[in-house]
């Protein structure tokens, strides 16, 4: 066997051995340790604190400080503050004093940066909860809110068909999916202004550079627009303090109803941390008991989140068995195994049983949509996303399953339900439809930018990708409109060295691998000028090592775009971008892939890839995310293109419109590809 046979082999061996008995993949989903500190800081306010191996996260939390003194938000970022006052926080809430070496060397590097004062607003808000930073810091949201209906708001156009103006008026479904999820529990936390007493109770007051006694609490002006913002704050907290806050105790009754209402049965609340961990302090301040089966539900529901080792304790943000499954399916089918091998079979069984068939959050904008996407977690019926839909619905295309028919109606309800969210510009949002007002980014309380889902070139992309696989018969629920009018956003959103940012994953070698394998399956001709200038760009940012990375930090600067240490999940991505560029238009960059593949093989262990490096995106500029088979199935998936692409080039007497003279074989760690 040849050296890329010998690894695409290893590589199947390694992730059929990490199926589940129930037919799915399921692996860690990693971010920074703030999940594993207000989960922490949640067990001292309810006093469950004791029922968890707390001691084992004291361990987690103590191996992940760096030498700096800070914890990071993501993987060599230099430290992060208010990641690393949480942790500080929590670790004096495990008793450990603040003469420990590890807190002292924390409290230097949170002074040196400004301390508790310069933290972002939900710092301070777990800080608030315990005492440890006063309310008065923190931004008042009215609980009417919950009260404003969404309502759809259409401007004629006397010169034309289309409207001048259409859009919704505000409500909390103009917030993103995971935004409402965290911002509904939050009115109530908001509107109590709860201090609970915890065991030990602590006070902080070593983190204030000033002085506890000299903090100003108020938030910071812009001197622009968005300074309207502390004005209403100023007016709300007024209301606050003389009781004047109209419909105030009917907007926390409607904020109760919705929070219970979408408790899923296993006890999650949107599927992630934020939510679940906020919604278990609302209930706690309107005085729900620890014994009361909501609480029980959503307490066991965190626990399904942890994970623990002989030596640690850590809280996942998310899990992703549903996003996992479809990835690796794709991966292992697309590199040999047999559409029809029963692991594969019975990891579509498994996708099929996951199919949601109720009605959520989505369709309070979406009126015509029907049900029958997939969310990313085991359970999460109110918030199923565009993404993992659309790979699912690739992973099963790809699989022979016994029922053949069964599959084929699951695919086709799940593309009428894509098509029915497509966005007024043209593209496809993650979990929501036209959720673009983007002046919610700017509220006092919304400081990651990250509270609304307009439609991205990535998710865009998955669309058009999954069209273009599928028989067409399955997808004409996409019309040739639809499939036009996304076409053009892709183009628009192109940038000008020929790259598409990367909205879920890191960052523009996410975003161009994405659109490329979109364009080359649904537009090769039409879109060959943007598809050569997207594998140009990617070909510019190979590193000298052959493979491709960039950082984090291309999100807060675009200079360091396809700039970073090579990664196995990165490198793939580049390699199917370009893979897919050559399918389409059959100007393959042979020396560039050929490096890249070169690299893939040489750095393979065991079957296995290993990274530091976060490569998944939760907030650009403010949350990052390791998905833990990522470096498996992608680079799984570049190879398996790779030989089936070796197999058509040898087939070429002839190559046509090749970069660079056509190469017999390639050398990979002093063996022949």
């Amino acid at each position: 066997m040849s050296a890329l046979e010998n690894a695409i082999a290893a590589s199947q061996q390694y992730l059929l051995s990490l199926q589940k008995p129930e037919g799915y993949w399921w692996a860690e989903l990693e971010s920074n340790v703030t999940i594993t500190a207000e989960t922490i800081l949640l067990h001292k306010i309810w006093g469950t604190d004791q029922e968890r191996p707390l001691q084992k996260a004291e361990q987690y939390l103590r191996s992940q400080q760096r030498e700096h003194g800070g914890w990071e938000l993501y993987y060599g970022d230099g430290g992060d503050l208010s990641t690393t006052v949480e942790t500080y926080m929590a670790l004096r809430l495990l008793e450990v004093p603040a003469t420990d070496s590890a807190l002292i060397k924390a409290k230097e590097f949170i002074l040196a940066r400004g301390g508790i004062s310069k933290t972002r607003i939900f710092t301070k808000f777990h800080l608030a909860l315990i005492g440890c930073y006063d309310w008065r810091g923190i931004p008042s949201i009215p609980p009417w809110i919950m009260l404003l209906p969404s309502l759809k708001i259409e401007v004629p156009n006397p010169f034309g068909s289309e409207p001048l103006f259409s859009g919704h008026t505000f409500s909390i479904y103009e917030m993103s999916s995971w935004a409402r999820g965290s911002t509904v529990p939050l009115l109530i936390a908001f509107d109590r202004k709860p201090v609970f007493i915890t065991n030990p109770t602590i006070t902080l007051e070593e983190l204030y550079v000033e002085g506890v006694h000299n903090v100003k609490y108020e938030l910071p002006r812009k001197s622009d627009w968005t300074d309207l913002f502390l004005d209403l704050d100023r007016a709300f907290k007024f209301a606050e303090e003389w009781n004047l806050v109209p419909l105030r105790e009917e907007g926390i009754k409607a904020a109760e109803k919705w929070v219970l209402e979408r408790q899923e049965a296993t006890g999650d609340w949107g599927g992630i941390i934020p939510a679940m961990i906020n919604s278990l302090i609302a209930l706690r301040c309107l005085g729900y008991d620890v014994n009361d089966p909501y609480v029980i539900r959503g307490m066991n529901a965190i626990d399904h989140f942890a994970i623990e080792e002989e030596n640690s304790y850590r809280i996942q943000p998310c899990v992703s068995p549903v996003w996992d499954t479809g990835l690796v399916v794709r991966s292992l089918i697309e590199s040999g195994v047999d559409p029809d091998d029963p692991t594969l079979v019975k990891a579509g069984e498994w996708l099929l049983e996951k199919q949601i068939l109720s009605y959520g959050d989505w369709a309070v904008k979406n009126t015509q949509g029907k049900p029958g996407a997939w969310a990313f977690e085991f359970e999460n019926r109110f918030y199923p996303d565009v993404d993992d839909s659309a790979v699912v619905v690739m992973a099963l295309d790809l699989i022979h399953m016994p029922n053949q028919g069964l599959k084929r109606q699951a695919i086709a309800r799940c593309v009428e339900w894509i098509s029915t969210m497509q966005c007024k510009p043209g593209g496809w949002a993650a979990f929501d439809l036209d959720n673009d007002q983007d002046w919610i980014n700017e509220v006092p309380y919304g400081d990651l930018r990250a509270m609304i889902d307009p439609n991205t070139a990535d998710v865009t992309a998955r669309v058009l990708e999954m069209l273009g696989q599928i028989e067409p018969e399955l997808g004409v629920a996409i019309t040739p409109e639809k499939l036009d009018r996304a076409l053009r956003y892709l183009t628009r959103e192109q940038e000008k060295d020929g790259s598409w940012f990367g909205r879920w994953g890191v960052n523009y070698l996410y975003g161009t691998s994405g659109v490329l394998a979109a364009l080359a399956k649904v537009a090769p001709n039409t879109h060959r000028r943007s598809i050569q200038r997207g594998a140009n760009w990617m070909v510019s940012v190979q590193n000298p090592d052959g493979g491709w990375g960039e950082t984090c930090e291309s999100y807060k600067n675009p200079a360091l775009k396809g700039q970073g240490a090579s990664t196995a999940s990165q490198t793939a991505w580049a390699l199917i971008g370009l893979l897919a560029a050559g399918d389409g238009t059959g100007d393959y960059e042979w020396e560039a892939i050929d490096k890249g593949v070169a690299y893939l093989i040489s750095t393979q262990q065991d079957g296995a890839w290993n990274e530091d490096w976060f490569t998944g995106t939760g907030f650009p500029g403010h949350f990052y995310l390791k998905y833990h088979l990522y470096q498996q199935h992608f680079p799984l998936t570049a190879l398996g293109r790779y030989q089936t692409s070796l197999k058509q080039r040898s087939s070429l007497k002839v190559p046509l419109n090749l970069k660079v003279k056509e190469v017999d074989t390639v050398q990979a760690g002093g063996q022949e590809l």
